[in-house]
């Protein structure tokens, strides 16, 4: 097989890629929709209203007191592990309900109505609100993170765009490994197609 015929069957197994790779990088590039699909979500704090006494338990680098429609929170960081504690007791706050955890979500999303809706499920510590986005409260360090049906388009866009089509690290990174020697395979095909013609 000359290197014409070589040229032509590697441009056609990459045909595939690098189309991927162009819709994708445009998208990439534009960046439609990343507002909504990757804004950050924080719980609601609201002004403190009350003093309180705080004592270190252990050896705290930092410590934040919040407060919330839920109450007072101190978040309290011991060699890079957050404690989320009751101020008052100085114990760790308690696990919340279903129903405080959807006082929280629905107190933090109110200002965004139009992306969020309303909160139509609670399961565990995820909420799913009527216009699809989930929202999942970790309640060790208090904080939120939201992902919408965009939001899973866009990532699956960033894993067509890698050469992630397997869903496996190994055979991905194979994959895309595959792929660049390809692509610089036919690359460096044709340099040497220009440079024979040239000569010619």
């Amino acid at each position: 097989m000359n290197s014409k015929s070589v040229h032509k069957v590697v441009g056609i197994v990459l045909a595939i890629p690098l189309v991927a790779w162009s819709v994708t990088g445009i998208v990439f590039l534009v960046k439609p929709g990343y507002d909504g699909a990757y804004q950050l979500l924080s719980v609601k704090t609201y002004p403190l209203e009350q003093v309180f006494e705080l004592s270190p338990t252990g050896d705290w680098h930092e410590a934040r007191l919040l407060r919330t429609v839920l109450g007072y929170h101190l978040l309290a960081v011991d060699n890079d592990r957050v404690a989320h504690l009751d101020p008052i007791s100085m114990e760790l706050k308690a696990t919340p309900s279903t129903a405080d955890i959807t006082r929280l979500v629905e107190d933090a999303i109110g200002a965004n109505s139009e992306r969020y809706g309303e909160l139509v499920n609670v399961s565990g510590n995820t909420v799913k609100t009527s216009t699809g986005v989930e929202i999942t409260l970790n309640w060790h360090n208090l904080s939120l993170a939201q992902s919408g049906r965009d939001t899973q388009l866009i990532d699956n866009l960033y894993k067509i765009h890698y050469l992630q089509w397997i869903g496996s690290p190994v055979p991905d990174t194979v994959l895309g490994i595959v792929g660049i020697i390809l692509l610089l395979g036919l690359t460096a095909l044709g340099l040497v197609g220009v440079v024979g013609f040239k000569r010619k």
